[in-house]
């Protein structure tokens, strides 16, 4: 049996995932990380992107988070997330409105706009998109 660690992963609301996994992947500000089992001690901030926790060698679980920090302990891997959601329950035609309303903001001209909230709303939505055409191409 291969090593594993602990993993939990907490949204503001929820526990979203807390399970053993072989290892785990992570977009970390600085670029994405991989996690293995007695991984150093690692506490760094996460970017919107995808999380993969690979619990065996054909089984693994996607999940975006919105940003967040990442904690790695000797037997236990942390992820606080502000939003944390399962991969397969990303709203795929919410997602492609939410994008087309904050392009729709980006181009208003009129100056009423906040354009890093506009932005902010835009990489968000971009990031589930991008999340489920990662989880369809590896056919989950």
């Amino acid at each position: 049996m291969a090593m594993t660690i602990q993993v939990c992963i907490v949204s503001a609301e929820e526990e979203v995932y807390s399970g053993l996994a072989e290892m785990l992947f992570a977009p970390a500000e600085m670029g994405d990380v991989g996690i293995a089992p007695r991984h150093a001690p690692l506490i760094t901030k996460l970017k919107p992107g995808e999380v993969r926790v690979k619990i065996s060698a054909k089984e693994s679980q996607e999940f975006y988070v919105s940003g967040g920090l990442l904690e790695v302990q000797p037997h236990l891997v942390t992820i606080l997330a502000d939003t944390a959601i399962r991969a397969h329950d990303i709203d795929e035609a919410e997602a492609l409105q939410a994008k087309a309303r904050a392009e729709e903001m980006l181009s208003d001209k009129s100056g009423k706009v906040d354009y890093a909230i506009a932005q902010a709303k835009l990489a968000e939505a971009v990031m589930q998109l991008r999340t489920l055409e990662r989880l369809r191409k590896r056919g989950s």
